[in-house]
C-alpha cells in the first residue's frame, strides 16, 4: 500500500495524502463510517457512495465473528461482495468489544477468553487467529489485537498491558507475514500504538511497532476516559515517531473539535460511532453547531435542517419536520440524522484537506472549531 503526502500545512502537522488498496483509493484526511456488523446503521450502501460520499468504512471483528460467522463471510467471496461494498474496507480487531466486555472476559498470555454477548457461548481471541479471521473477512485494511487500556489505568497496569499488546503483535505479524488473503488481493495490517497517557509508555510503543515497517500504523487507547487536552499531548507524542511516509490512524475518535485537533497534529485516518449515534438520538452536527433536535425551539422553524449542508436531505427537511419525526419515534428522523452527520463529517475532512492544500488550515481551523463547538 503505498501512501503519497501531497501537501502539508504550516504552522501544524496537518497533511494531505493518498492511499490506494485493491477497492480504491483513499484521499486524507478522511472520516470513516462505521459498519459494525457490515451494514452502517440505518444507511443504505448507494447512500454512502452518493449522498454521504464515503470512500472507505470499517467493520467489527468481534461481531462479524459472532455473526453472520466465518462459513457465509467465506462462502459468499468475503465481506466486499456479502455487504455490496466495493470500495475499501477496514476492520478492528475486536479488543475494543472484548475491552468492554468487563465481567466475560479474561486476558492471558494465549490470548482474549470472553463469552459471546449474544448466547454466552466461551471463544479466544489470539493474535494468530485474529489475523485469520480477519483474511477470511476479507478487509483491505487489518488491525493487530491489542489490549484496549482504560485511560485511568495506573502505571502499573498501563506498563504490563502495554508489554502483553507488544508481545501480541509480534505473534499476529509472524502469522501475517506467512499467510496471504484469500480471495486474490493484498491485505495491509497495521500495528496499534497503545500506552495510556503515560508519554515515556507511548515513545515506546510508537518505538516498537514501526520496527516492523507496516503500511500505516494506529494510535489505540484515546477517548476511553482521559481528558481531552491528555489525549491530545499523546498524539503529539506518538507522531514525532511514527513515520511521515505512512498513514496514521486514530482510532474511534471522536467529535468535529476532536478531529479538528488530531488532523492539526498529524492524524490521517478517523472513525467514531458519534455521527449515527448521536443522530439516531437526535443530536445534529451542522457547519454553524449543534442542534438537539428534540428541543421545543425547533418546533416551528421551517428553515433547511442546515442550510447549504453536505447532504442533500440538508435541504429537503425542515428542522420542524425533523424534530416532529423524533418526537413522533418515526425511524426517518433517525436515518435523516445519520445521513447527515455522516455527510458533515466527511465535508469537514475535506474541508481540512481543501485547506492543507491551499496552505490556510491554521488560519481556517479556529473559525470552523468555534463554529463546530456551538450549541444552537
Amino acid at each position: 500500500m503505498q501512501f503519497k503526502v501531497e501537501a502539508t500545512a504550516p504552522g501544524t502537522a496537518a497533511r494531505a495524502g493518498e492511499f490506494d488498496t485493491a477497492h480504491g483509493s483513499v484521499r486524507t484526511p478522511i472520516f470513516m463510517p462505521v459498519g459494525t456488523v457490515g451494514s452502517v446503521k440505518g444507511v443504505h450502501m448507494r447512500e454512502l457512495r452518493e449522498d454521504i460520499k464515503a470512500q472507505i468504512i470499517l467493520g467489527n471483528t468481534y461481531h462479524l465473528y459472532l455473526r453472520p460467522g466465518l462459513d457465509i463471510l467465506e462462502r459468499a467471496g468475503g465481506l466486499h461482495k456479502f455487504n455490496g461494498w466495493e470500495r475499501p474496507i477496514l476492520t478492528d480487531s475486536g479488543g475494543f468489544q472484548v475491552f468492554s466486555l468487563t465481567g466475560i472476559r479474561k486476558l492471558t498470555e494465549e490470548g482474549a477468553h470472553f463469552r459471546s454477548h449474544i448466547d454466552g457461548s466461551k471463544h479466544l481471541f489470539t493474535p494468530e487467529g485474529v489475523v485469520d479471521i480477519e483474511r477470511t473477512i476479507g478487509a483491505d485494511i487489518m488491525m493487530a489485537l491489542d489490549e484496549c487500556t482504560p485511560g485511568t489505568a495506573d502505571y502499573s497496569y498501563a506498563r504490563k498491558s502495554l508489554d502483553l499488546t507488544l508481545r501480541w503483535l509480534d505473534r499476529g505479524w509472524k502469522r501475517y507475514s506467512q499467510t496471504e488473503g484469500k480471495y486474490g488481493y493484498y491485505q495491509s495490517y497495521f500495528p496499534i500504538v497503545q500506552g495510556c497517557v503515560y508519554p515515556d509508555l507511548r515513545r515506546e510503543a510508537a518505538g516498537r511497532v514501526i520496527e516492523y515497517d507496516a503500511d500505516g500504523y494506529a494510535i489505540g487507547g484515546l477517548a476511553v476516559g482521559e481528558p481531552a487536552e491528555k489525549m491530545y499531548e499523546m498524539i503529539e507524542v506518538v507522531n514525532e515517531i511514527l513515520p511521515k511516509d505512512r498513514p496514521r490512524y486514530l482510532m474511534g475518535v471522536g467529535t468535529p473539535a476532536n478531529i479538528l485537533e488530531a488532523i492539526d497534529r498529524g492524524v490521517d485516518m478517523f472513525d467514531c460511532v458519534m455521527p449515527t449515534r448521536n443522530g439516531r438520538n437526535g443530536m445534529i452536527f451542522t457547519r454553524n453547531g449543534i442542534m438537539n433536535m428534540r428541543n421545543l425551539k425547533w418546533a416551528d422553524d421551517f428553515s433547511p435542517l442546515d442550510e447549504g449542508g453536505a447532504s442533500w436531505v440538508d435541504e429537503a427537511y425542515s428542522r420542524a419536520y425533523v424534530r416532529h419525526l423524533f418526537v413522533s419515534g418515526e425511524l426517518l428522523g433517525m436515518q435523516i440524522a445519520s445521513i447527515h452527520n455522516l455527510a458533515f463529517y466527511l465535508w469537514l475532512v475535506g474541508e481540512a484537506r481543501k485547506h492543507i492544500i491551499s496552505g490556510d488550515f491554521a488560519q481556517w481551523k479556529p473559525a470552523m472549531l468555534e463554529n463546530v463547538t456551538r450549541r444552537l
